[in-house]
């Protein structure tokens, strides 16, 4: 049996960058690279019903070892690594038994993780930290999770007196572009319920995260020599800072946290004939969440009738939901994953996702899916880390969630 650092550690070996400007599945070609070497990996173990389709999609089934019918669950993890940051040619590196200090991790360009910026190190003294070597993402997320989840396959495949029913396993392309689910067929995956591995550290279990839309708006302007400007220009650019303006300066991800949501502009492109600003929406509430698109399109109009033209356009589409009215109805499930953490030595920190995942998705295709820890902390740059400990007991916990789901009444 490898084990799960090996595994971590040959898979962060793929470039799995996702890119949304392709426009087809898998984004990149490299998902499929490494898609194709999983499907090698389930076949060595011996799992049933391996399919892997054009889009990416990989499924393998761990066929129940009991007489009994329980219910058919799984587990999810992504194929590709953000977009952020380069995850070509990811040299990682083992820091054994963490003792606090400033870990160097490119001393040519001076890149150093800090515990004063990073304070989450000092959670994991005496730990052995997987780090970069400050040029590359690590890929944690979610390679990390791919790796637990077929250690405990795995584990199960060679220890048969663990009683388990039959357990779906699923790798996805392009989660970190947000289109994971969007070619994800629930029905063929067959489960009851499905656990996403793809959280942050150690003890996360995850049932409600924002409810997510994207925005463009688009500024026309008029552009004519400077000199002879005087109530003939329009500049495009100074009309996409009007609007910047316009939103809340406390309501963006660098002063918000909790239950608190944000506009969050993530580009700004433009010249004085044309400009375009993109936001990114997001609120835990629905209600509230439906507020702050209102409150786009109020601006929108509003520019427009200072203006006295349709100059500005706006785009925006819903991208996803928060998942918890979807999981209420059946809390069993995580009370499932709460207890086998606490068999597992695990405290379970159960707390409201700033961002979203694929289970998100998937629970509204029918599939309810929360997200459990897979320990990596820093995801989508140089600073990325998983202490090796942490991705130790997240295996731990998918098996007990296997045992527990065969055994509870």
């Amino acid at each position: 049996m490898k084990t799960v650092i090996e595994r971590f550690l040959d898979y962060v070996t793929f470039d799995t960058q996702s890119d949304e400007l392709t426009r087809v599945t898998p984004s990149t070609p490299g998902q499929m690279t490494f898609a194709l070497y999983l499907r090698g990996e389930l076949e060595k173990i011996g799992l049933k019903d391996i399919t892997l389709d054009e889009h990416g999609y990989l499924f393998a089934t761990l066929p129940s070892n009991i007489e009994e019918k329980v219910p058919t669950i799984g587990f999810i993890s992504h194929l590709d690594t953000s977009p952020d940051m380069t995850g070509k040619n990811v040299s990682p590196r083992i820091v054994e038994k963490y003792d606090g200090s400033p870990i160097v991790l490119d001393k040519e360009n001076d890149v150093v993780m800090l515990p004063t910026q990073f304070p989450e190190l000092l959670d994991h003294i005496s730990e052995d930290l997987i780090v970069t070597d400050g040029k590359t993402l690590l890929g944690a997320d979610d390679k990390a999770g791919i790796a637990e989840i077929l250690t405990a396959i795995d584990y199960l495949m060679h220890h048969p007196e663990i009683k388990h029913g039959t357990v779906r396993v699923g790798f996805n392309p392009d989660e970190e572009i947000g289109e994971g689910a969007h070619k994800f067929d629930v029905e063929k995956f067959g489960c009851e319920w499905a656990y996403t591995m793809d959280g942050g550290e150690i003890g996360e279990l995850e049932y409600e995260n924002f409810n997510a839309a994207g925005a463009k708006i688009t500024f026309k302007g008029r552009n004519v020599h400077p000199g002879y400007a005087k109530n003939k220009m329009v500049n495009a650019i100074r009309l996409a800072n009007e609007f910047v303006n316009l939103l809340p300066a406390n309501e963006v991800p660098e002063a918000t946290e909790g239950y608190e949501g944000f506009y969050h502009l993530i580009s700004f492109q433009g010249t004085v004939e044309e400009a375009s600003i993109s936001y990114i929406i997001r609120d835990h509430d629905r209600a509230k969440f439906e507020d702050r698109k209102k409150k786009v399109t109020e601006l929108v109009a509003q520019m427009n009738r200072k203006l006295g033209s349709e100059i500005v356009t706006l785009t925006m589409n819903d991208q996803y939901y928060n998942m918890r009215e979807k999981i209420e109805p059946v809390m069993h499930i995580i009370d499932t994953a709460f207890e086998a953490m606490k068999q597992v030595g695990v405290k379970p920190e159960v707390k409201a996702i700033r961002g979203g995942t694929d289970g998100a998705q998937l629970s509204f295709k029918g599939l309810p899916c929360p997200n459990i820890f897979a320990g990596g902390l820093n995801f989508h740059g140089r600073f990325e880390f998983v202490p090796i400990q942490s991705m130790e007991k997240a295996t731990s916990v998918i098996v007990k969630i296997i045992e527990l789901v065969a055994t509870k009444k």
